[in-house]
């Protein structure tokens, strides 16, 4: 988001219309409900036609209604706590099919990701992560799951990688203490952003390495202290967080690295083949007659 949606609001406070005026007042005192409305139903609740409800958001320099709902929207999951977060969840979603919103709310936030996602800055992240000598893979909280996932399959493609998930600063720090310049750091981070992540990150870019921040903006925490920032939304309006398009990401780091290192890779899966097959790891279809 540009700017914080009040802050454009106080801005442009002085030119409002009375009808404006009304927005105004009512998304200040009821922002978590506004965000969630459409241009009609808000224009209702205030007492104002819809027109006025756009024109109100091009007052403040939005495209359209949509531009400024989805900023509001941003905001409202920045700033709710886990309860609210669900209170309005279940307002958005009364008499709606869940699963079929949550799905199509999913596939949405790949298409902007797809939109959005640097090529440049992930390429620059792929490089990185093969040059470096050690990987260390940040992600706690419920970006947790993110970092475990990455390191499982790193872990199969080079020799030093660091799996941290502890939510404890002190922790975090006992365990990213020995990162240095020819080290890379890749780091996940969503609303509500943890500042043991940020604080990891920082630290990493202080050191020399190289940090990847895997993240909703490049004006959140990890991503005003990243050198690459890789865009995901996970913009889920519930107790959850939607990990989605961050998982996308990952799955295409771990192709274009496993391409980049295919014979290193082949040769490992050789040998851990055999091992499976000896120790009879994975169960095997039975023949059927």
């Amino acid at each position: 988001m540009r700017s914080d949606i009040f802050t454009l609001m106080q801005d442009s406070s002085r030119k409002f219309s009375k009808g404006q005026r009304a927005i105004h007042e009512y998304i200040c005192q009821s922002y978590d409900k506004a965000a969630f409305m459409t241009a009609a139903k808000l224009g209702k609740t205030v007492g104002v036609s819809e027109s006025t409800v756009v024109r109100f958001a091009v007052e403040l320099g939005f495209d359209g209604y949509p531009a400024m709902q989805k900023a509001m929207q941003e905001m409202v999951l920045n700033r709710l706590t886990s309860v609210q977060r669900m209170e309005v969840a279940a307002r958005s979603l009364a008499d709606q099919d869940v699963l079929s919103t949550v799905i199509h709310s999913d596939m949405d936030k790949l298409r902007r990701t797809l939109d959005t996602v640097s090529r440049e800055d992930f390429s620059c992240a792929v490089d990185a992560i093969l040059q470096a000598k050690s990987i260390y893979i940040l992600g706690v909280r419920s970006a947790a799951p993110l970092a475990s996932f990455l390191g499982y399959y790193l872990n199969y493609m080079f020799p030093n990688v660091h799996i941290v998930t502890a939510s404890g600063t002190a922790e975090m720090f006992e365990k990213i203490v020995g990162i240095s310049s020819s080290d890379v750091m890749v780091a996940f981070s969503f609303p509500r952003y943890s500042s043991a992540t940020a604080k990891g990150a920082q630290y990493g870019r202080s050191t020399g390495a190289k940090v990847i921040g895997i993240t909703d903006s490049q004006d959140s925490p990890l991503g005003q202290n990243s050198d690459h920032v890789l865009l995901a939304k996970s913009d889920m309006l519930s107790l959850a967080d939607s990990l989605v398009a961050p998982m996308s990401i990952i799955n295409a780091l771990i192709v274009a690295l496993s391409a980049r290192r295919e014979k290193e890779v082949a040769a490992t899966f050789h040998s851990l083949e055999r091992i499976w097959e000896e120790y009879k790891v994975y169960e095997k279809k039975a023949d059927t007659q």
